[in-house]
C-alpha cells in the first residue's frame, strides 16, 4: 500500500479579508502567535503524514519558501504547485495528480483549524483506512453557508449538497479529506458548478455513489473553525490564545510534534528555540527542551 500524502489547499485571494490580504496570503496571516498554515500543517503532521504538496499562487509562492522552508527543519519534506485561479477545490487533485502518483491522500484546507482530546488517534485511524475515503462532519449554526450532509434515519450519509438553501441537517463538511488513489481520476469526471468551480462536494458524492465514504461525525469536544473572515480570524486567534495561557501548551505547533514522532532531535530542537528565543514560541520550545533534557 502507497503512504498516504498530504495536501494544503493554500490558494485564493483572500478577498473576504481585504484589505490585509492586499499583501499577504491569508494562509499566512497570524492566528495568534503562528502563521495560520502552521495549524493545517500540523495537523497532517499528526496525521503521521511527511510528503506534502502546499497549493498556492504564483504571486505567493515566494512568501510561503520563504515562510516554510522545504520542511526538513520538521522533518517533513514540502513540495510547491501553482494553482492559476481558484476554479474549485477538487482542483487540488488535478494539480497535484503527478506527486500523488496514485498514492492515498489527506488534503486539508489552508484556513481551518482543528482541536480536540483525542484528534491524533482520529486522524491516525482515517489515515490508516484502507480504500474510499474519510470526512468529518461538524454541527454548525448556519450549515447553508457549507457543504451539508443528508442522513438517513439510521445515521447514514445519503448526501452532500454545497450550500443549500435549505439544508437537511446541521452538519456541515469540514475542510478535512483522507481519500483513496483514485481521487485524482475520480476528479477528471467532475464538471463545473452553477458558479464554475470543481465542487468538493461533487468528488465526495462520487465516493458516496459508490458505497465507500465514511462520514464520521465529531463532538461536542471538537473545534473546528475556518478564518475566512476578520471576525472569524480574531475569534481562532482568542481561542488559540486562551488555551496555550491556560495550558501552557502550544497548539499547532510542527516543532513539537516532530520532536515527539521522533522525526527530529532534542539538539535540532534546541537549535530551533534558540533561532527564535525572543518570542515566547521559541522559550516554549527552549523549555520543552529543558524538559527533556536537551
Amino acid at each position: 500500500m502507497s503512504t498516504r500524502k498530504g495536501i494544503i489547499l493554500a490558494g485564493g485571494s483572500g478577498t473576504r479579508l481585504y484589505p490585509i490580504t492586499h499583501g499577504v496570503s491569508k494562509q499566512l496571516m497570524p492566528v495568534f502567535d503562528k502563521p495560520m498554515i502552521y495549524y493545517p500543517l500540523s495537523v497532517l503532521m499528526l496525521a503521521g503524514i511527511r510528503e506534502i504538496a502546499i497549493i498556492t499562487t504564483p504571486g505567493d509562492a515566494d512568501q510561503f519558501r520563504k515562510a516554510l522552508g522545504d520542511g526538513r527543519q520538521w522533518g517533513v519534506e514540502l513540495s510547491f504547485f501553482m494553482q492559476e485561479s481558484p476554479d474549485g477545490l477538487a482542483q487540488a487533485y488535478l494539480i497535484c495528480e503527478d506527486f500523488l502518483a496514485g498514492a492515498p491522500s489527506c488534503m486539508i484546507l489552508g484556513d481551518n483549524i482543528f482541536f480536540g482530546h483525542g484528534l491524533p488517534e482520529i486522524l491516525q485511524a482515517a489515515s490508516a483506512g484502507h480504500g474510499g475515503g474519510t470526512v468529518f462532519a461538524y454541527r454548525v449554526t448556519e450549515p447553508e453557508r457549507y457543504g451539508v450532509v443528508a442522513f438517513d434515519a439510521a445515521g447514514t450519509a445519503t448526501a452532500i449538497i454545497e450550500k443549500p438553501q435549505a439544508p437537511p441537517s446541521s452538519y456541515a463538511v469540514t475542510g478535512l479529506y483522507f481519500l483513496d488513489g483514485t481521487a485524482s481520476r475520480k476528479a477528471k469526471d467532475i464538471r463545473p458548478s452553477g458558479r464554475g468551480e470543481l465542487e468538493i462536494t461533487s468528488l465526495l458524492e462520487l465516493y458516496l455513489q459508490e458505497g465507500s465514504l465514511s462520514v464520521e461525525k465529531l463532538g461536542r469536544g471538537f473545534a473546528w473553525l475556518d478564518t475566512g473572515t476578520h471576525e472569524s480570524l480574531l475569534d481562532a486567534g482568542n481561542f488559540v490564545r486562551t488555551l496555550q495561557q491556560r495550558q501552557g501548551v502550544q497548539t499547532g505547533c510542527p516543532e513539537e510534534i516532530a520532536f515527539r514522532k521522533g522525526w527530529i532531535t532534542g539538539e535540532a530542537l534546541s537549535s530551533i528555540a534558540a533561532g527564535l528565543s525572543k518570542s515566547d514560541y521559541g522559550r516554549y520550545l527552549k523549555q520543552l527542551c529543558v524538559e527533556e533534557g536537551f
